[in-house]
């Protein structure tokens, strides 16, 4: 997978988190959504890799998890990140509700609809949200 895919798959994992969500399917919606950030950061990593350059294998290893947090770091954007938290509250409040998504919310069953709102939205802002900061590093 390449990062003009991962770029794509970000925007459609948010997109159909919409419609999954518009369509009262709360838990899949939240899975989808954090999903597209998690593409996101993945091309956000892919900018670091260098055609016909000799794989970095440490990166290449950290990149395959699931856990945004150490993503960022991956991705070489957690000061860019503590920076942006420290001016702007708004996106502060989101990264805080986004960072807590992991991959294993696909086999919980009774997520609630507010969850899944609280997560879209921290996402989707427009002003403060995290995919449109995550969208300047890809």
């Amino acid at each position: 997978m390449n990062k003009t895919e991962l770029e794509a798959l970000s925007e459609t994992r948010i997109r159909e988190a919409e419609l999954l969500f518009n369509n009262d399917e709360f838990g899949g919606a939240y899975y989808l959504a954090g999903y597209s950030v998690e593409c996101a950061l993945k091309a956000c990593i892919c900018k670091q890799v260098k055609e016909f350059d000799f794989p970095n294998k440490k990166l290449a290893q950290d990149s395959h998890t699931h856990k945004l947090q150490d993503l960022v770091g991956v991705a070489g954007l957690k000061q860019k990140l503590k920076a942006h938290e420290e001016e702007n509250e708004s996106f502060r409040l989101n990264w805080a509700v986004v960072k807590d998504w992991n991959e294993s919310s696909r086999y919980e069953v009774n997520i609630e609809k507010t969850k899944a709102s609280d997560l879209i939205e921290a996402i989707t802002d427009n002003e403060s949200g995290i995919l449109q900061w995550l969208k300047k590093f890809w």
